[in-house]
């Protein structure tokens, strides 16, 4: 008899749950993914809203983040925006599990295009494609809604969990995308856009000294990965920016497709970088308050500077 084909590990069910907790917290995302999407992001905003009040050092950090890159905001307006990106944090949270298991049919219902003809006219044109895609709250749905209909190659970092970890790669990966570990070999990778199945890249956590270069992210030097320009050069591809935004009343997910960078890569890597933050900062302005605010972007600092968070 002909051998079965064998599942990817990736992607099988997860094994025996290890705690009770992670049992009962998979199984009630699961019941709350059948739930309307504008419930579960009022579900959210009201969460949301509850832990920004109880949680003061996270709120500190965000409040420091966005006074900083937007010094004419006065502090009720900094305090107003903290307060809603933590009621979209939240409502990223509930809506997970829409991603993780809605199906395809439900997933591109949701979703409202923008521009979508950016990356279909490069795919048709044959050109290599790396998404840039920031870090934005609705990024775990708006990764999957993408995935569901193209196929593409992604990054990930493993979870310190077992269970989890095949969890996440299970459900990033249930229409077929693969996913590479970060710190992993990049050769396949590379391979894998030559071959014109775009990458949808995350790029804009603080990477340390060691792996980054500083350059301005509004206005403010910032420890940045300086891989766009050498994967896009290496790679042959064009980068085209893309964003995701939860609809004010949780009714759909806009998607949203700039124009592909131009004069991109210059093989400088500082340049490169410094475009690639500006990119992201036009994103930003679209919708300030749903971009991921309560990380500390600006940990590392160069020389000489005095600790940003204190």
């Amino acid at each position: 008899m002909p051998d079965r084909k064998r599942t990817p590990e990736s992607l099988k069910e997860p094994g025996p749950l290890p705690k009770l907790g992670v049992h009962a917290l998979v199984g009630l995302l699961r019941l709350t993914s059948l739930l309307p999407l504008p419930l579960l992001c009022l579900a959210g905003s009201i969460c949301g809203e509850m832990i920004f009040r109880l949680h003061a050092s996270r709120r500190k950090i965000t409040m420091r983040n966005i006074s900083a890159c937007f010094p004419e905001l006065p502090e009720n307006r900094v305090r107003n925006m903290a307060c809603r990106h933590f009621r979209h944090m939240a409502m990223a949270l509930f809506t997970m599990s829409v991603a993780w298991w809605s199906s395809r049919r439900r997933l591109e219902r949701l979703a409202r295009f923008r521009h979508r003809d950016y990356l279909d006219n490069c795919l048709q044109a044959g050109r290599n494609v790396i998404l840039l895609v920031p870090h934005f709250t609705s990024l775990e749905i708006l990764g999957i809604t993408l995935f569901s209909q193209y196929p593409m190659t992604s990054m990930y970092q493993r979870h310190h969990n077992p269970f989890m970890d095949r969890l996440i790669r299970q459900k990033r990966g249930r229409f077929g995308t693969v996913l590479f570990p970060q710190k992993s070999s990049l050769k396949p990778l590379v391979k894998s856009i030559r071959s014109g199945i775009p990458f949808y890249y995350l790029p804009d956590q603080d990477p340390g000294h060691s792996r980054g270069v500083f350059v301005p992210f509004f206005g403010i030097q910032a420890a940045t990965h300086a891989s766009l320009g050498k994967l896009a050069e290496i790679g042959d591809a064009v980068v085209i920016p893309c964003m995701a935004t939860v609809s004010r009343y949780g009714t759909r997910l806009d998607i949203v497709f700039n124009p592909p960078l131009e004069n991109f890569p210059t093989g400088d890597r500082e340049s490169d970088a410094a475009a690639m933050n500006r990119t992201i900062e036009e994103l930003v302005l679209l919708a300030p308050e749903q971009y991921f605010w309560s990380h500390k972007r600006f940990k590392t600092r160069p020389p000489g500077e005095p600790p940003f968070y204190r």
